[in-house]
């Protein structure tokens, strides 16, 4: 079973309450600012190609997820429908050209090749992500459009077991995907990196190139933008303490999907990602999952462009301000009501 099966209307109006109560952070509310114009954010002659991460299901997925499938083609997703509604705001002068992307690590500096304008896939927005191999800076953000909180999903049976991420021991297999907010944040809250990524002393890592042993210095290092090249390609971390958990990568041509299978078949124990997918999840394979370990940190995810095109971006979020009433409509209210952006841009067309 794949995570893409339809999820029943009951289903879609449970996640919404649940997501619901992740959202209204005051702190965030700040970083937001209103629409404040109408102008056109192109010549209107001028279509703009989007790449999409095609295995982020809810929020940036391929409808087929064969990439051989004339579906692996179609965006589909949260941010697909606010994309499609940019789109049908008149006087916007926006037109997109989506392109699926199936590798994840580092996605979001796509925007600065000539083939893509924009990049999306629920990237979480991280000044570290900004910058190239060299430390220049190349690509910008949007202001951000969705908010992520990190979770596990385990099997339901599960749940009481590995409630907290003090529950994961050597003896526990968690699944992520790399270069992820996912893996980074359970790496930094079972204590197998440091604040700043730096990889425990002890930390035995496989890799295709074989197996290393982390000193304790920034030689090792993992954090969700960038990784030293002697972990690049890693496959299993193996913790140097008791109380902290085996990280086993898995993903990386097939996406989360992979992961989920992984899970369903018991060959991990948990899951580390943010608790949208997760949710989506539990429904999706019938309960079979619970959500557990929910952080208290909050991401937001937003599109990339290229460095060049700060003044594209800031049109664009003028536009997304109006889709989401000034960030107040959001993936909770799209779950209950797919059409909302839609309807968003109707109110545009008709001021």
């Amino acid at each position: 079973m794949k995570i893409k099966e339809i999820i029943t209307l009951a289903s879609v109006v449970a996640i919404a309450v649940l997501v619901a109560g992740l959202s209204g952070c005051e702190e965030l509310q700040s970083f937001f600012q209103p629409a404040t114009s109408s102008q056109s954010c192109t010549d209107g002659d001028r279509a703009l190609n989007v790449g999409f991460y095609a295995y982020f299901s809810p929020v940036s997925y391929s409808e087929d997820e064969d990439p051989a499938s004339a579906g692996f083609n179609t965006h589909r997703g949260y941010e697909a429908d606010l994309l499609t509604a940019l789109e049908a705001m008149q006087g916007a002068g926006l037109s997109f050209v989506r392109h699926p992307i199936a590798v994840w690590p580092d996605i979001w500096l796509k925007s600065a090749d000539p083939e893509y304008d924009i990049v999306g896939g629920g990237i979480t927005i991280l000044d570290s992500r900004t910058k190239d191999a060299t430390g220049r800076k190349v690509i910008t953000f949007t202001l951000g459009h969705i908010e992520f909180r990190q979770s596990l999903l385990v099997r339901a049976e599960d749940a009481e077991r590995l409630a907290t991420y003090a529950d994961l021991t050597d003896d526990v297999r968690v699944g992520v995907l790399s270069a992820t907010t996912g893996e980074a944040r359970l790496l930094e809250l079972t204590g197998l990196v440091d604040a700043d990524g730096v990889l425990a002393e002890g930390a035995r890592v496989t890799t295709p190139q074989g197996a290393v042993v982390a000193d304790g210095t920034a030689a090792y290092t993992i954090t969700a933008a960038a990784v030293t090249p002697n972990l690049a390609g890693r496959n299993h971390i193996y913790p140097p303490m008791q109380n902290m958990p085996q990280v086993i990568y898995l993903g990386e041509e097939a996406g989360e999907s992979e992961l989920l299978d992984a899970l369903a078949a018991g060959t991990i124990d948990a899951l580390a990602r943010g608790a949208i997918g997760n949710l989506d999840a539990v429904h999706a394979f019938n309960n079979r999952f619970a959500v557990t370990a929910l952080d208290e940190e909050v991401e937001i995810g937003g599109f990339t462009l290229a460095i060049e095109d700060a003044a594209l971006a800031a049109c664009i979020d003028d536009k997304i301000n109006f889709l989401t009433d000034e960030r107040n409509i959001g993936y909770a209210e799209w779950v209950a009501d797919p059409l909302v952006f839609m309807r968003r841009a109707e109110m545009w067309n008709n001021q």
